[in-house]
C-alpha cells in the first residue's frame, strides 16, 4: 500500500548546488512572456510540454473538453506497451481479425475477418497509419471486447490524472462523449514516451504490412513532421469533421524533449506549421542538464519484515533540469527526500520518496517520483525469528 511521504520522515536528504555554468551564447535572447505569445494562433487549444520535468511551457485553452479523433490512439498504444512490458502479450503474437475489427471504416489497414497479424504488424498499423481496424483487433485482443478494453483505457486515465478525458472507443471514431483535451493528451503523450519501443514506430516514415503476401500493403506515416522537422520522432494525428485537425507530435534535440499538442486546426498545412514553431520556441530558449539516467539507484532504503532488508530506490526515467537559455545549473538545488522505512509487502508501483528540484529561493521546480528496483515479499516468521537472534547476539 503506498504511504503518504512527509518530509519529517526522510532520514536522507541532500541538498547540492548543480553543476559548473553551461557556456551560453552572448546574444542569447529571453525567452518571451507567455501572456505576450501565441504560437498556435489557429487551434482551438494547445500545449508544449518539455518531457522529463512535464513542465508547460505554453499553453492555450489547454484544459476545454474536445473530440481527439485519432489522437485517442495514444491511449490504445499505451495500453498495449505496458501489456508487453508485463508480459502478457509478445510482439510475436498473432492477433486475429473479427468481422467487427474489420468493419471500422476510416483510416485502416484493411484487415479482413479471420486475418491474422502479429502484434508487431497492429502496432504499425496504429502508429503509422492510424488503422481504426487495428486498433479495434489489438482491442479485443488484450480486453477480450472493446468495451472491456475502453474501461481499462478510462481506468488508466484516471490513473494519470486526466481529469477532462473520457474514452468511448479505442480507435477515437465520433462517438458522443468521447473527449479529451490538450494537458490530457499531453500526459498520456508523455507517459507513452517512457515506453522507448514507441518510436522505433511512430518515427518511422514509411513501411509496409503483409511484405511476403501477393498483396504488400504501403505505410506512409500521416504525421509528416517525422520527415520534415528536425528531430521528430511521433507522435499521432487525427482528424474527423466535428474534431478538425489535431496531432500530438514529440522532437528531441541534445537530450531536450518536447510534446506539443494542437487541437482543432483548420488544416494539415496550418497544423504541421503552428506545432514546428512551438517545437522552435522550446528549443530555441530553453536547454535541459541531466541529473539521474532512467532506472539509476538514487540510494537504498529499509525494509521492514521483508525477504530482503533493503532495496534500493531507482528513477523510473531519466531524471533533468530544465532551464532558460542564460541560466545556470548553480541557481537550483535538488533535494532527495526517502521514508526511512518501508513495510513489506512492497511493490514496484509503490512510491518511497521524492526529487525535488528548486531555486535558489525555495521555489519548486520540479518533483520526481522514485520507486523501488524490485518487489519485495513479506518474510516468514522463521526468517524473522533468525534475524532478530542474530541482532541480539550481536548486541551481546
Amino acid at each position: 500500500m503506498k504511504r503518504t511521504l512527509y518530509l519529517g520522515l526522510c532520514v536522507f536528504v541532500t541538498c547540492v548546488a548543480f553543476f559548473s555554468p553551461m557556456a551560453v551564447a552572448a546574444n542569447e535572447k529571453p525567452a518571451p512572456d507567455q501572456k505576450e505569445m501565441n504560437f498556435a494562433p489557429r487551434a482551438t487549444s494547445a500545449i508544449l510540454m518539455e518531457a522529463d520535468t512535464g513542465t508547460v511551457l505554453f499553453e492555450k485553452n489547454a484544459h476545454e473538453k474536445l473530440p481527439p479523433a485519432s489522437i485517442t490512439k495514444v491511449m490504445t498504444l499505451l495500453l498495449i506497451m505496458e501489456a508487453l512490458d508485463r508480459g502478457e502479450i509478445k510482439l510475436t503474437d498473432k492477433v486475429r481479425t473479427s468481422e467487427r475489427a474489420a468493419s471500422m471504416g476510416g483510416s485502416q489497414i484493411f484487415l479482413q475477418p479471420g486475418e491474422e497479424m502479429t502484434v508487431d504488424d497492429m502496432i504499425k498499423g496504429i502508429a503509422i497509419a492510424s488503422g481504426n481496424d487495428a486498433s479495434v483487433a489489438m482491442a479485443e485482443h488484450l480486453g477480450g471486447t472493446e468495451e472491456a478494453f475502453v474501461a481499462r483505457m478510462n481506468e488508466r486515465a484516471k490513473q494519470l490524472g486526466m481529469k477532462n478525458t473520457h474514452f468511448v472507443n479505442s480507435n477515437g471514431l465520433p462517438a458522443p462523449e468521447h473527449y479529451s483535451s490538450a494537458m490530457d493528451i499531453a500526459i498520456m503523450s508523455r507517459e507513452l514516451l517512457k515506453h522507448e519501443l514507441i518510436t522505433k514506430y511512430t518515427g518511422t516514415y514509411q513501411d509496409y504490412l503483409r511484405k511476403d503476401s501477393d498483396n504488400p500493403f504501403w505505410l506512409v506515416n500521416t504525421n509528416r513532421l517525422v520527415r520534415f522537422y528536425e528531430g521528430v520522432d511521433g507522435l499521432k494525428t487525427g482528424y474527423t469533421s466535428e474534431a478538425k485537425y489535431c496531432l500530438t507530435a514529440t522532437a528531441k534535440r541534445n537530450n531536450m524533449r518536447v510534446i506539443a499538442v494542437v487541437m482543432g486546426e483548420p488544416d494539415t498545412k496550418t497544423r504541421n506549421a503552428e506545432v514546428s514553431t512551438l517545437f522552435t520556441y522550446a528549443f530555441t530558449h530553453f536547454q535541459v542538464q541531466p541529473v539521474y539516467k532512467k532506472g539509476e539507484v538514487v540510494q537504498p532504503i529499509t525494509v521492514d519484515k521483508g525477504k530482503h532488508p533493503q532495496v534500493n530506490v531507482i528513477t523510473p526515467q531519466a531524471v533533468s533540469l530544465l532551464m532558460k537559455r542564460g541560466e545556470s545549473p548553480d541557481h537550483f538545488t535538488r533535494e532527495v527526500v526517502l521514508n526511512p522505512t518501508v513495510y513489506a509487502p512492497v511493490s514496484k508501483d509503490q512510491i518511497v520518496g521524492h526529487i525535488f528540484i528548486r531555486t535558489k529561493e525555495g521555489k519548486e521546480v520540479s518533483r520526481i517520483d522514485l520507486y523501488p528496483e524490485q518487489s519485495i515479499e513479506k518474510a516468514g516468521m522463521w526468517e524473522i525469528l533468525k534475524r532478530t537472534t542474530k541482532h541480539v547476539l550481536i548486541g551481546y
